[in-house]
């Protein structure tokens, strides 16, 4: 359903954690004007486990709202808790969102048994698209392939952020499910690669920074394209690896910031960035054109 750059969105805060939703409105015009595919609205980047339930909705409504159909979003719902995802994704579908992004439960360490059989009862009881998402290196859960495979079984699970880096798991995953289960890279540093090898899109950290050049790079590995792909990926490496020098979205929210795109905002228990990453996160930018 979802194709190219899509863009894991920031949530602007002002300096006192309140939401900032002049500077969200601006951001979701600067990447329908760059060429960003999907707007993922609360997810990880999006500071989604500080803002409480009610919050949580607003941004993903009033994301809707902003966007006006001009690019499709996808709403972060994912939650530890079945009956909380259940919740979330309840208000998603309500809000006008197009599809979901649900995390897999952090914490709790469930086995697969039970990753498959929280997804399958909230894709069961919400009526609306849902990408699954895997990022163990941030949850402590894994959601290896063949639960992925049993998974998209399901009528509206359509595909996955996959977030390891692992482009081994690209193969397996594509080898086991239907031609219509998208998936996605949750991991810039590999994300060309992927695309290259059969992968759907990314979902992305760096497009916030640079979403003309990320949606140009997407398109030219949908295309086949190696040689051009690598060509626009190589002045963004510094962004994908150093948007990671300290817990995201903490460095794409000082980059945002000195750009002039948001206030400095951002809720404890994240903090600003040190400024012994202020420079390296700079040239990164300047590296890749956006300053």
């Amino acid at each position: 359903m979802f194709r190219g750059s899509m863009v894991a969105l920031v949530t602007p805060m002002f300096a006192d954690g309140s939401v900032d939703f002049d500077s969200l409105s601006k951001l979701v015009d600067f990447h329908v004007d760059n060429g960003t595919a999907a707007i993922v609205s609360m997810g990880t980047t999006g500071e989604s486990a500080t803002l409480d339930m009610d919050e949580h909705c607003d941004v993903m409504r009033r994301t809707v709202e902003m966007v006006a159909g001009r690019v499709p979003v996808i709403a972060g719902s994912g939650a530890n808790s079945t009956s909380e995802a259940i919740e979330l994704t309840r208000c998603a579908q309500q809000g006008g969102a197009d599809a979901c992004l649900l995390v897999t439960p952090y914490y709790n360490k469930p086995t697969q048994e039970g990753l498959f059989l929280h997804h399958k009862l909230i894709a069961e009881t919400v009526d609306i698209p849902q990408i699954l998402y895997n990022v163990p290196g941030r949850t402590a859960c894994d959601m290896l392939p063949e639960t992925v495979i049993r998974l998209s079984e399901v009528p509206n699970i359509i595909g996955i952020k996959e977030a390891t880096g692992e482009l081994g798991r690209l193969r397996q995953i594509l080898d086991g499910v239907s031609d219509d289960f998208d998936l996605y890279s949750g991991d810039d540093a590999t994300g060309t690669e992927f695309l290259l090898q059969g992968g759907h899109g990314v979902i992305s950290v760096t497009t916030n920074v640079a979403p003309r050049a990320m949606s140009e790079m997407c398109a030219a590995a949908l295309a086949g394209d190696r040689e051009r792909a690598m060509e626009l990926n190589q002045p963004l490496l510094g962004l994908h690896n150093n948007l990671f020098l300290e817990a995201n979205p903490i460095p794409v929210k000082w980059a945002l910031h000195e750009m002039g795109l948001i206030p400095e905002g951002i809720r404890l228990p994240l903090t600003q960035l040190s400024e012994q990453f202020h420079e390296p996160v700079r040239q990164a930018m300047h590296d890749a054109g956006v300053i």
